[in-house]
């Protein structure tokens, strides 16, 4: 291939690359930020059921263990017409969208509800790692120059990011509070599932129909589906192990936010309103896409290791600034364009906090794909399906035990009693029993009852936790990962002078 036409390709896949995962994300962010939210609020549940919906996520965490890397065994012996990746892209995405859409549009309550929830969210694990691992297995066979596969995850991750902007900016609005669709939550939520579900396919074609990547991999022979190859894979390239255990610890931090403490926090402290957390997560993940934007140009200047300097300093001072009004300032002391100070300095923090854990998110992308060339010099194979499931699982991993986080929090310091009391208030306005206008003046006196040590007990797990964690994601890194710029380019050029040795 001449070098002009290997720069239109690139060029046309830098488009419709990253236009694939803006509705995947969009479903991803209803999953895993709004679930839970939508359990709590629309089902009235007892300790017993949210404990058994905890540990259904978990146990769905736990299996794809072993379902995500046999999905990367699985696409590395596919051989098709359009390659190794699409077909499961579009299985994927098409079986996804039912999931979610049956999912949100159930009107079983207790036990019955709890079964159901258990086999749909068991379906999202299979269906969705499918064409999770198949996007993001895709990256390193766009492009081997380090530059230019900084270019397609920054850009990819960028419109993840729109996608799951779009999401936040929709999802709490239209489902909480007087501006809810229908004027309860449990016909927003379903309504809402219903144009994510149809989004997501619709976008991902532009990946299916619009990219070409290089398919080298089809003179090679067909791999076995074997355990004995995931776990070589895995157990025998000691940096993945360490960036899975580091991008582990980083994910549960930066998940416990949007796990629905953060939603739910807003709530109880400033009124079950939608438009609250609406600006809260918008404002939050807008910061980050000068990250999305600047980080391939960033990372030609600045060293990771260094960059994550500054971005633990930035992430810390964020979470200080989350924490400290709570503590020392009176709520209703002072509004600003109509918004409490508290809330004001609380969603300024969490810009900060955000900034610094996106900007790990991205260092951890890229440090977990250029594992697959330190595979390819230790063991001469590049097997990035195998290596590429492993970041869709963590990530999903984290996910749950997030929800574990956050369940454990709401139990511990009684805020199921209000989350019942709202989600009872919501089926009687479902069913026409009572009007929205009531059924808001009845929430509002049902949350001026939440004690001060409740609230600050979910402030406490917001912003102490996270911090934690990512303090101690960054100290493995430093000291654990040796895949730096210059170990890497030096992998590099090994391998190419392996290939001029073998021409």
């Amino acid at each position: 291939m001449n070098d002009e036409k290997e720069k239109r390709i690139i060029k046309r896949n830098l488009l419709m690359f990253p236009l694939g995962t803006v509705g995947r994300d969009m479903m991803y962010n209803l999953v895993t930020s709004y679930l839970l939210t939508f359990v709590l609020f629309t089902r009235q549940l007892n300790a017993a059921q949210l404990s058994a919906i905890t540990g259904i996520m978990v146990a769905a965490r736990v299996f794809d263990a072993l379902n995500d890397p046999i999905m990367g065994n699985i696409i590395e012996r596919t051989r098709t017409r359009i390659g190794k990746f699409k077909p499961w892209l579009i299985i994927g995405i098409l079986t996804t969208a039912v999931v979610i859409y049956a999912t949100f549009n159930t009107k079983l309550q207790g036990w019955g509800f709890v079964v159901f929830f258990g086999v749909m969210y068991f379906l999202y694990s299979i269906t969705y790692t499918m064409h999770d691992i198949s996007y993001w297995g895709m990256v390193p066979a766009l492009s081997s120059d380090a530059d230019t596969r900084n270019k397609f995850t920054s850009r990819a991750t960028l419109f993840a990011g729109i996608g799951g902007m779009l999401a936040a900016s929709f999802i709490p609005m239209l489902t909480a509070g007087d501006s809810a669709i229908g004027g309860d939550a449990v016909t927003a939520y379903g309504i809402v599932a219903f144009i994510i579900a149809v989004l997501g396919p619709v976008f991902l074609a532009f990946t299916v129909f619009g990219v070409k990547e290089q398919r080298d991999y089809n003179d090679d022979p067909v791999p076995p589906v074997s355990f004995k190859k995931i776990w070589t894979t895995i157990s025998g390239n000691d940096q993945l192990l360490w960036i899975a255990l580091i991008f582990l610890l980083q994910q549960i931090g930066n998940g416990i936010v949007l796990s629905g403490i953060g939603q739910t926090f807003i709530y109880v402290e400033f009124g079950y309103k939608g438009s609250f957390f609406t600006v809260f997560q918008m404002l939050g993940m807008m910061v980050t896409g000068f990250l999305m934007i600047f980080y391939p140009t960033i990372s030609r200047h600045m060293h990771r290791k260094k960059l994550m300097d500054l971005l633990m300093l930035l992430a810390a001072i964020g979470y200080v600034i989350m924490l400290i009004p709570s503590l020392f300032i009176p709520k209703g002391v002072m509004n600003v364009a109509g918004f409490d100070i508290k809330f004001i300095l609380l969603t300024l923090g969490y810009m900060l906090a955000n900034f610094g854990q996106y900007g790990f998110y991205l260092i951890m992308m890229i440090s977990i794909m250029n594992t697959v060339e330190y595979n390819e010099l230790r063991h001469a194979t590049r097997d990035e399906g195998i290596i590429s499931s492993l970041r869709p699982f963590i990530t999903k991993l984290a996910s749950a035990l997030t929800v574990a986080i956050a369940n454990i929090t709401y139990i511990t310091f009684g805020i199921l009693d209000y989350t019942n009391g709202i989600a009872k208030q919501e089926q009687l306005a479902n069913q026409g029993i009572i009007t929205s206008e009531a059924k808001g003046e009845a929430v509002t006196q049902l949350l001026s009852g939440v004690q001060a040590n409740q609230s600050l007990g979910l402030l406490f797990v917001m912003t102490v936790v996270p911090c934690v964690l990512m303090f101690l994601s960054y100290i493995l890194y430093k000291k654990f990962y040796k895949l730096d710029e210059e170990e890497y380019d030096r992998i590099c050029g090994e391998l190419e002078a392996r290939t001029q040795d073998t021409i």
